[in-house]
């Protein structure tokens, strides 16, 4: 997803390529990482997808990310070196790890290079706060088409998606979590949602049937994922 986001010199392909370190599969609802760990490398997303999630005292779990192949799942780890939240594998997952010294030599050498990385975490934190918003500010209806379109925004950048069906592996109970709603909320909301005829979702693929209904029932506005290709 670097590559979309800005162009990259020769030099700095190859710095990305000398930092990777190693290859990682996961089976689905395996973590990657988990709350409390100092993992000590960044992991990159090569195929499959996973989620962002924290839970509660009574066992309760709210995703709030969802990543596909292309994204770093904690890059913000390397800084932070703490994690505060889990990241798990929706789907079996193929995943390149990035050892936080080999991201240093980055950062000291590769100052363009440093703020595309940079560029990813604020990409984030523009999801996440939009996430907040239609959490609070949308219907249930709202927010879900909301979330289908943003999936399907971020699987066109990826390579993921063709001209109206993406895929989308989660479970409903899943898809809940992401939302903040219970399973029968979930399937309620589903349910008016296909009936509008914009989409269907089955089988783990999105398929749309009427993007411009989609959005506006989602309200959706993609300007928060800053889809122009801009030199940092």
């Amino acid at each position: 997803m670097v590559s979309v986001r800005d162009d990259l010199s020769d030099a700095e392909h190859n710095a990305i390529l000398a930092a990777a370190g190693a290859s990682r599969r996961f089976a689905a609802g395996k973590d990657i990482v988990t709350q409390g760990d100092r993992p000590g490398f960044s992991t990159l997303v090569v195929k499959g997808m996973t989620a962002r999630y924290s839970t509660v005292e009574d066992g309760g779990r709210q995703i709030t990310g969802l990543h596909i192949a292309g994204d770093f799942v904690d890059l913000h780890s390397f800084p932070l070196q703490l994690m505060d939240h889990s990241v798990t594998a929706i789907t079996p997952c193929e995943v390149v790890t990035f050892p936080h010294q080999q991201l240093m030599h980055i950062t000291e050498n590769y100052p363009h290079l440093t703020r595309v990385l940079w560029l990813l975490t604020l990409l984030d934190g523009a999801i996440h706060r939009q996430w907040m918003v239609t959490k609070g500010r949308l219907t249930a209806d709202e927010q879900m088409a909301h979330l289908f379109c943003e999936q399907f925004v971020r699987a066109q950048m990826a390579g993921l998606a063709n001209a109206q069906s993406y895929p989308f592996p989660l479970t409903q109970a899943q898809f809940g979590d992401a939302l903040g709603l219970s399973i029968v909320h979930t399937n309620r909301t589903l349910q008016r949602l296909r009936r509008t005829g914009a989409l269907e979702w089955e089988d783990g693929v999105v398929e749309i049937f009427d993007w411009p209904q989609l959005r506006e029932l989602g309200q959706f506005d993609p300007t928060y994922l800053h889809l122009e290709k801009l030199r940092r």
